[in-house]
């Protein structure tokens, strides 16, 4: 599964400026009081930034290794973040919330824009009547120009670890994209084990989006770039939505 047994090395990879960016940009839309959702929440490294403020935190997540990483940020950060094994596509028996928040490219891992208005009609249902939904998607410009052809590689500092992610353009479905990971852990006897699994994303034409949204009852949507900071442009590789 898809951030299961590989939790923690994704943990350990992700830019961890990327989450001050995230952190920046929902304090600049919220109040640090408010009761957040913060679905896909993962290893819990947004939610620790934001509960460190004052945000009365939940992370939800359909990994149960990636909560048990974010336990252990939360107890090492000495902060309370409230954990929920959930799919986002069923939000039932959760509370409302006065923000929910989805980053990551989690939404661009759905199969299809059926099931991100799905996720959209769940997020509306546990808001509260003021409340307001804040995500993001990658953008068609980024599937379709940026990552057919794109490779990364990273080399740990004491040379025990390896990961190797090349992309290739989804000749199968609109605006799709594959990416294929590589860990490579050295064992005890000098030898790596690798491990690889393959990621499945897509992005949507913003007016897809847009409609979708205002399907299940979000009148007001704003859309930005550069975490909020820019106006959308033709090669926007990532969308900022702010909705309520």
């Amino acid at each position: 599964m898809i951030y299961g047994s590989f939790a923690q090395y994704y943990d350990e990879l992700f830019d961890e400026e990327l989450y001050l960016k995230w952190q920046n940009y929902v304090e600049d839309n919220t109040s640090n009081n408010s009761k957040l959702l913060d679905l896909a929440g993962g290893a819990g490294r947004l939610g620790v930034l934001l509960a460190r403020d004052g945000y009365d935190v939940t992370d939800a997540d359909f990994s149960e290794e990636m909560l048990s990483l974010a336990s252990s940020h939360a107890t090492e950060a000495g902060v309370k973040l409230n954990l929920v094994e959930a799919n986002m596509l069923d939000l039932a028996g959760l509370d409302t919330y006065d923000t929910v928040t989805c980053f990551a490219d989690s939404l661009c891992y759905l199969q299809n824009i059926d099931e991100v208005q799905t996720v959209f009609d769940q997020v509306r249902q546990h808001l509260k009547t003021d409340g307001q939904f804040l995500f993001d998607i990658i953008t068609p410009y980024q599937t379709d120009k940026v990552y057919p052809g794109f490779m990364f590689n990273y080399q740990s500092e004491d040379d025990q670890r390896f990961f190797m992610w090349s992309s290739f353009a989804d000749d199968d479905v609109e605006h799709g994209v594959i990416h294929e990971l590589s860990f490579f852990d050295r064992q005890e006897n000098g030898q790596y084990q690798r491990l690889s699994e393959t990621h499945f994303e897509r992005s949507y034409e913003l007016s897809k989006v847009k409609q979708a949204l205002h399907n299940v009852g979000f009148q007001k949507v704003e859309v930005t770039s550069e975490f909020g900071t820019s106006p959308i442009q033709n090669d926007t590789t990532r969308w900022f939505f702010k909705c309520q």
